[in-house]
């Protein structure tokens, strides 16, 4: 195995709390454990396409008490731009891979952390398959919806947001005897709704893993209503779709399609259905940033000296992962291969269908 004298580390795909902690757990692990060089890559994969790269060193001064609690990420990141099919100023799109295991070299970097989701690292993956690149990658995404790790980075803070939202919303739902539905992201899994519902004392849950009627949403609120309760909280994840199956999305600035509504349309149906005032909040955003919970900044100290361990170890390939409250190592391509959704028959819907929890079933 070839002598690891410096490292390069990135965040990819959308930003989450925690990210800053993974990437001083990273640098200090590497410069005090082993005495090598780290070097932090900016704007992700799009730092290593520009000439030239842009990079910096990291050194221990940067990492002041202040930055393990500073949420999104100083290196920056990017969710867009596929290097394999980037789009061009002129609207054609070309592989650029190429460029990008350039700039690796340029940087003469001898293995390369990645931090990001299921998307993000698959893409890195298959840069480093190409070019020979010794890549280890760290799970970060607020849906929690990588496979083999029981947690990634910013779903602690995520699932903390929203049931502090759960917390100030109850008050003012009894003061006005409304249901408050509160949409919370959730691309394709329904995590964060479901353990913030639980935490919130969330009346309904809603997940795009569980069908549901409206009816069964109606009579859990006329439930309430009999038992002398004037309002309640209703938690819908944003890839829930309507009755008939439709996904509910936006079309943002450059014809991007992102989930978005679907809080509107359970509100509008509840409110046909029972006759009760409604009112919809959309967290969106809120769930990335923020100071990261002190559960995400252990994850990440713990992620990051774990994943250079495995540089040191030249044990490349592999993505670290948390299962059974210990650091392992996986596969990379099985991890970006499968998903980690929930289970409707597991444990924490288990919990809800025991606390009275009405997840939308007839």
């Amino acid at each position: 195995m070839a002598e690891i004298r410096r490292i390069g580390i990135l965040t990819s795909g959308g930003d989450c709390a925690g990210l800053n902690a993974v990437i001083r757990a990273a640098a200090f692990r590497a410069i005090e454990g082993y005495g090598w060089e780290a070097i932090g890559i900016r704007q992700g994969t799009h730092g290593l396409l520009a000439r030239p790269v842009e990079a910096e060193a990291l050194d221990l001064a940067m990492f002041s008490g202040t930055l393990m609690r500073t949420g999104g990420t100083i290196l920056g990141t990017t969710n867009k731009g596929d290097p394999f099919d980037y789009p061009l100023s002129d609207g054609s799109r070309a592989d650029r891979s190429e460029e990008v295991i350039e700039g690796y070299r340029l940087l003469g970097l001898d293995a390369l952390i990645g931090i990001g989701g299921d998307g993000s690292l698959a893409i890195l993956r298959r840069l480093a398959q190409q070019g020979g690149l010794n890549l280890v990658g760290i799970p970060k995404t607020i849906d929690n919806d990588l496979a083999f790790t029981e947690v990634s980075i910013g779903y602690a803070s995520a699932v903390e947001v929203a049931t502090d939202a759960l917390d100030h919303l109850q008050p003012t739902a009894a003061s006005h005897s409304r249901v408050m539905v509160l949409e919370v992201m959730g691309r394709d899994a329904g995590h964060i709704a479901l353990d913030a519902g639980i935490a919130g004392g969330a009346d309904v849950i809603l997940v795009p893993e569980i069908p549901y009627r409206i009816e069964a949403v109606a009579a859990k609120i006329e439930a309430l209503k009999a038992q002398g309760r004037n309002f309640a909280l209703v938690v819908v994840a944003e890839a829930v779709r309507t009755e008939s199956g439709e996904p509910v999305t936006r079309r943002q600035g450059g014809g991007t399609v992102t989930y978005g509504g679907i809080g509107d349309y359970i509100a509008s149906r509840i409110a046909e259905a029972t006759g009760a005032e409604t009112r919809i909040t959309v967290l969106g955003h809120l769930q990335r940033g923020g100071m990261p919970s002190a559960r995400d900044r252990l994850m990440a100290s713990i992620f990051g000296v774990h994943a250079v361990d495995l540089i040191a170890r030249g044990a490349f390939d592999r993505m670290v992962a948390w299962s059974d409250r210990r650091a392992i190592d996986v596969p990379l391509a099985e991890a970006v291969a499968t998903s980690h959704r929930i289970d409707p028959q597991g444990p924490l819907a288990h919990t809800a269908r025991g606390l009275g929890i009405c997840l939308g079933e007839a």
